[in-house]
């Protein structure tokens, strides 16, 4: 066996073991019974995003940057962060949704922050998945990692994950997913009423 075919191998071991191909946040650890399929290497669909990751410039998306302005695109997988006053400018990989009916666009905005959010499956969710629990209380194990920005849709926030490797794949059921360390950071910076596009 050549040094690649184990590299290979080994990679498709580890992103098998605990892939959350069901979508959604974070898989719960507690819902995390049955064995998932490998991600294919080849699969576009859930390989990382790396190419189109750039800067971009509010003026096509915002008539201004009053509030704070977030703009989610979910092609490149990125979150597109800029203060009131546009003195900030912070630009984060994200996880998106899986499929496009589970992906919602449009103008939104933050309606409540929480940090150590806890966390319960959607109606539909539950109905997917009726294996996974009611309820997962703040820590290790949920899914919304260690901050949430809620957003004016129901069921849609802007969240951390405890599982790094969602992140620039799409793997949520309708919310994006940031690393615990931007989403801290993203949650510091913004206000309550800050506007949100997804594109």
């Amino acid at each position: 066996m050549t040094d690649s075919t184990e590299t290979n191998l080994n990679r498709r071991r580890f992103l098998g073991a605990g892939t959350a191909l069901l979508g959604g946040f974070a898989t719960p650890a507690l819902a995390q019974t049955s064995v998932f399929e490998p991600i294919p290497d080849e699969d576009p669909s859930v390989q990382r995003n790396i190419s189109s990751f750039r800067s971009l410039s509010w003026q096509p998306y915002f008539s201004s940057t009053a509030g704070g302005a977030i703009l989610v695109d979910t092609t490149s997988r990125a979150l597109h962060y800029w203060s009131a006053d546009q003195t900030v400018y912070k630009l984060y990989p994200t996880s998106v949704p899986i499929s496009e009916e589970l992906t919602r666009r449009g103008r939104t905005s933050v309606v409540r922050k929480v940090e150590g959010p806890s966390w319960a499956p959607t109606p539909s969710m539950k109905k997917r998945n009726p294996e996974w629990p009611d309820f997962v209380p703040p820590g290790p194990d949920n899914p919304l990692g260690t901050h949430a920005l809620y957003l004016g849709w129901k069921y849609y926030r802007i969240h951390g994950t405890h599982d790094t490797r969602k992140i620039g794949r799409r793997s949520s059921n309708g919310c994006i997913g940031l690393y615990n360390e931007h989403i801290a950071e993203l949650y510091a910076m913004v206000s309550n009423g800050a506007q949100v596009l997804l594109i």
